[in-house]
């Protein structure tokens, strides 16, 4: 897919929605944050401070709408922020962010409060150290929005950034991805569930971009640019490229010493550059991410092994660990070839209020996922062809079957789960492949 024809299915697959922008431009003369404050206070409007945000709003006070809370909540996120890249809090205690709140555009102009250099943004614009957003109906959304735009005056004037847009948007996305516990800001980059992120959608949506076959391939989400970023689509891909390079154990370590150095234009090209980064492999382990996409999705125990294996000659027999995502067998299996496939064993599947259900490699009929019945066993290739999106294709399933082969090919196996749900399973299935014949080719 070239990157035009990306560009018009992503707008065309979702709605047009500018969430936020961020430019490392020096407005003329900018207030302080006392001038802002003062100038907010006479235009009648409310100001609400916490260590590290002023923050001027016309929305009236409603009980339970969480305003109050934003410039604490942005104070928790700052302190999460400087541990991402490392940063002592303590050396930029005098840090902070200017924001506006608004719902009526027209009595910030009339203050001097937003000025005419600022494009007619709808969601949200960011300019150095200040901001500017709409007032969101939803709470949760709301929350995001200011800390997304936060993320962008944080990067923007303690870190320089001037980096290709996937990772502008991107990190300014994953950084505020957060719910609320005891009240209390916490970062949690891939939501646990949808509760937790009211109306961000952007698992939602990057599912979207893989059924309608329109997901874009981790070279193409590098290559996207500023005016791309008129959807949601561009942003939920480059939060997820974010995500799986800050949290996935292949590229965790060589991506944070990235990030603390120079955030420029050259920091995708020194991504590629850096050592152990090998293209093709990235590639494979972002589109096996996007299409197994879930809540709660779990890096470590969804890594794969893409190493090639050998040929099948006798049955081989492999362990399948139930708490893992998809697991290199070390099998090559052979284009034209026929094989039977048996699974033995038992394990032990973790499930909010029905703890330890067993289940064998046929699965529970309790609980379904992606249309197969959870813990049954997959048996698959990764299919990267011309033409069709790169995915595992199953092959086999179940406790007994004979299945024939296209392509010659790696057989990965895993149970039927979500990547949420795996850290509390245990347990292993007991699975033999064994060539039993040839097809025509």
């Amino acid at each position: 897919m070239t990157m035009t024809t990306l560009h018009r299915c992503l707008a065309a697959t979702l709605p047009v929605v500018t969430v936020a922008c961020a430019v490392p431009i020096v407005a003329a003369d900018p207030p302080s944050p006392r001038e802002f404050s003062a100038r907010a206070t006479r235009a009648g409007l409310r100001v609400l401070e916490g260590d590290h945000l002023t923050l001027a709003t016309d929305r009236p006070p409603r009980s339970g709408d969480g305003v109050e809370e934003l410039p604490r909540v942005f104070d928790e996120a700052f302190a999460s922020w400087c541990g991402h890249y490392a940063i002592d809090p303590a050396r930029h205690a005098g840090w902070r962010a200017i924001g506006c709140l608004v719902v009526d555009r027209e009595r910030f102009r009339a203050a001097g409060l937003l000025p005419s250099t600022v494009p007619d943004f709808t969601n949200g614009f960011c300019e150095n150290g200040r901001f500017w957003m709409a007032d969101q109906s939803n709470p949760a959304y709301r929350r995001h929005l200011l800390l997304h735009e936060g993320v962008h005056a944080f990067t923007l004037t303690l870190r320089s950034l001037a980096t290709p847009t996937w990772y502008t948007e991107g990190i300014a996305e994953y950084l505020a991805t957060h719910r609320m516990e005891s009240g209390r800001f916490l970062h949690t980059p891939i939501p646990r569930q949808a509760s937790d992120v009211e109306q961000l959608g952007r698992i939602e949506h990057v599912q979207s971009l893989v059924a309608s076959g329109n997901a874009p391939t981790l070279s193409e989400v590098f290559a996207l640019e500023s005016s791309e970023h008129r959807s949601l689509g561009p942003y939920a891909a480059s939060w997820a490229a974010v995500a799986m390079l800050s949290a996935h154990p292949r590229y965790a370590t060589p991506f944070a010493s990235l990030e603390r150095g120079s955030l420029d234009a050259s920091f995708t090209q020194r991504l590629r550059r850096a050592r152990g980064w090998d293209d093709a492999v990235a590639a494979k382990d972002f589109a096996a991410f996007i299409d197994d996409i879930e809540y709660g999705y779990d890096f470590q125990r969804t890594a794969i092994d893409w190493s090639p294996g050998r040929s099948v000659a006798s049955p081989a027999t492999i362990e399948v660990d139930a708490g893992r995502g998809w697991q290199n067998t070390g099998l090559v299996l052979e284009a034209g070839r026929r094989y039977a496939m048996s699974a033995r064993g038992r394990c032990r599947l973790g499930r909010s209020g029905r703890r330890g259900i067993e289940s064998g490699p046929e699965g529970i009929s309790l609980d379904w996922h992606r249309g197969r019945p959870v813990g049954r066993l997959l048996l698959a290739q990764w299919i990267d062809e011309e033409g069709r999106r790169p995915a595992f294709c199953v092959l086999a399933d179940g406790e007994d079957a004979e299945f024939t082969v296209d392509r010659d090919g790696v057989a990965f196996a895993r149970i039927n789960e979500s990547p949420g749900n795996l850290a509390d399973n245990d347990g292993t299935l007991r699975v033999e492949i064994r060539p039993i014949g040839r097809t025509g080719r």
